[in-house]
């Protein structure tokens, strides 16, 4: 099964938690803080592969989380950097951030892409000793690893893209000029995923070809099976546009090319614009007046014009001779260059990291918010110094503020994922 477009969730590792530990060897007197360093969480990281070339994987798996770094120890050793996770993909697979659609990267080249980075382990307690402070209970938690959900789409790396309504020959051409071996049948639809072909016109050039399959009017708007491989037409530095010149499934190829056209301006300006090579297959059934004004019609709107028929391989010498002439006059295949996040989005995720909710019930006053459970875990309710940290960063977040603006009175609970205390000015 071929697919090309498939949704994940990816999660870095978060970095592991600093550690609170004091030295401990006999004749030597306090020894002070030695708590270690968390361990970095392990990246998300994309990587090409040759050997793929479809994204059928994702479609039975669609969560991939990386492992978290080691939470520091004592005597200042520092936890165990996670190993990063690779996901391998085909190569000319484009993904972007599903939410805001910005393009993340496009894994066209062989080095491997960061898509998600893990969190910085916390700092241990060795870190916090201050002259006025010098027995530190506390140490700081790991940051948490980069998420997102991501659209994975594949875009084929070729050079020259087979346009064409079905049952024209396109299979037939790219059969006979490369090693390429599409299914070939006298019926509509035959070829129901893009094929790829390497055509060696001599021994020092070549280029890729690819068979788009099943672009038919309205494609651009989902009839048929274009809209699902329009998208592999955009890389394609060059466009062959094939014909039946002969008219044998009852069409006018003149008409044909007109709405090929339509539907490739419907879907991307890109691809309207882009070099156009015409070739009017199954010369050898059309009769000579036809082809006579097929071919002023198209050299008239500018478009070099071939007369070929595949199934005789007559003419695809000279045909595949003037694609890789023109492919030496193009810029190379398109790569998309990675979006950066824009200050909206920046704003919203900086903002997302302190969200809370306060809810009062009978006296009791809960907190909710997902970054405080990692800053509880290593907090020492028993240390003063621990205490004045906590609430530093109660304060700053805001929401003390929140509690006193809701009525909060001296001796009241205030109650964070079962941790109570209460709440004194």
């Amino acid at each position: 099964m071929f697919v090309d477009k498939a949704t994940i969730r990816i999660k870095a590792g978060d970095g592991g938690d600093g550690a609170v530990s004091f030295h401990r060897e006999k004749y030597v007197a306090a020894g002070g803080p030695d708590g270690g360093d968390g361990g970095r969480g392990g990246n998300v990281v994309f990587l090409a592969d040759s050997g793929m070339s479809s994204l059928i994987d994702f479609r039975y798996k669609r969560k991939f989380t990386a492992e978290n770094g080691g939470n520091g120890s004592g005597n200042r050793c520092t936890g165990k950097s996670a190993p990063d996770l690779i996901i391998r993909v085909p190569q000319g697979t484009l993904i972007r951030e599903a939410e805001s659609g910005r393009v993340m990267a496009d894994i066209s080249d062989d080095q491997p892409h960061i898509l998600a980075h893990g969190g910085r382990g916390g700092k241990g307690n060795q870190h916090f000793a201050t002259a006025t402070r010098q027995i530190p209970r506390f140490a700081k938690p790991g940051f948490p690893g980069e998420s997102f959900e991501i659209t994975l789409e594949l875009k084929l790396l070729a050079d020259v893209g087979l346009v064409g309504f079905p049952n024209v020959g396109k299979s037939t051409l790219i059969s006979v000029v490369s090693a390429a071996k599409p299914k070939i049948a006298n019926y509509p639809f035959t070829t129901l995923t893009p094929v790829l072909g390497v055509v060696k016109p001599d021994a020092e050039r070549s280029f890729v070809m690819a068979d788009i399959p099943g672009l038919i009017e309205g494609a651009s708007e989902g009839v048929g099976l274009g809209h699902a491989f329009l998208r592999h037409v955009e890389r394609c530095r060059l466009i062959v546009h094939v014909l039946d010149a002969s008219g044998s499934e009852g069409r006018d190829p003149a008409e044909d090319f007109g709405k090929i056209n339509r539907e490739l301006a419907n879907f991307s300006e890109a691809l309207a614009a882009c070099p156009q090579i015409v070739a009017a297959n199954k010369c050898d059934m059309a009769d000579e007046s036809q082809l006579a004004a097929l071919e002023a019609f198209i050299t008239g709107k500018g478009y070099p014009f071939f007369r070929i028929s595949a199934a005789t391989t007559a003419g695809t010498g000279a045909l595949m001779d003037a694609v890789s002439e023109r492919l030496s006059t193009l810029p190379p295949v398109k790569i998309y260059e990675a979006e950066p996040v824009s200050l909206a989005d920046w704003e919203k995720r900086i903002s997302g990291r302190q969200e809370f909710e306060v809810e009062a019930e009978d006296g009791v006053y809960y907190i909710s918010a997902v970054w405080l459970e990692p800053i509880l875990r290593t907090v020492n309710m028993d240390d003063y110094s621990s205490l004045q940290y906590f609430q530093r960063v109660l304060r700053a977040s805001g929401i003390i503020d929140s509690l006193e603006e809701m009525g909060i009175q001296e001796g009241d609970t205030v109650n964070i994922y079962g941790f109570e205390f209460e709440y004194l000015r």
